[in-house]
């Protein structure tokens, strides 16, 4: 049997994918139902794009709530012994200036499951965390991203 993926994450990413997993099983799934059941009423199922819509949307919620539950099955929290110290580790923030006169960027380093970009969440496993993860305060590291390499100066560890 393969071994299944482990999902780095803190306490609170895992909360956020439970609240997540409860609102698809009890609210969303119900109103997806529904929505199947409206369709249907309006006879003929071969040109009927409410149903369509409605079964794909059925599909992309069990498929959503399936990942989920593999996910937290799956789940390793990351221990606060784990992101204390002095290094760029998992569950820490990092800031970092693009030498050699960037401006100063910030992320935090979390598991795949709970990244975020747009909220300054970057997954261990993006190059730029891959890059960082192990360096210290004040260490220039370079960095490869999918436009390039680049060389940045860790400022903060948090």
């Amino acid at each position: 049997m393969a071994m299944e993926k482990v999902f780095p994450m803190t306490q609170a990413g895992k909360e956020k994918l439970e609240q997540e997993l409860e609102y698809l099983k009890s609210v969303k799934r119900k109103e997806v139902v529904e929505r199947i059941k409206i369709a249907r009423s309006f006879g003929d199922l071969s040109e009927n794009s409410e149903y369509d819509s409605a079964k794909e949307e059925q599909a992309f919620v069990e498929g959503r709530i399936t990942t989920i539950e593999n996910m937290i099955r799956n789940a390793k929290i990351i221990s606060e012994d784990e992101m204390s110290g002095d290094t760029v580790t998992l569950g820490r923030s990092v800031t970092f200036i693009e030498l050699p006169d960037g401006e100063e960027e910030t992320y935090t380093i979390v598991g795949s499951a709970e990244a975020d970009p747009f909220d300054g969440k970057i997954s261990n496993d993006s190059p730029i965390a891959k890059s960082l993860i192990g360096h210290k305060v004040g260490e220039e590291v370079k960095v490869q991203t999918p436009g390039g390499e680049m060389d940045v100066r860790i400022i903060t560890i948090k």
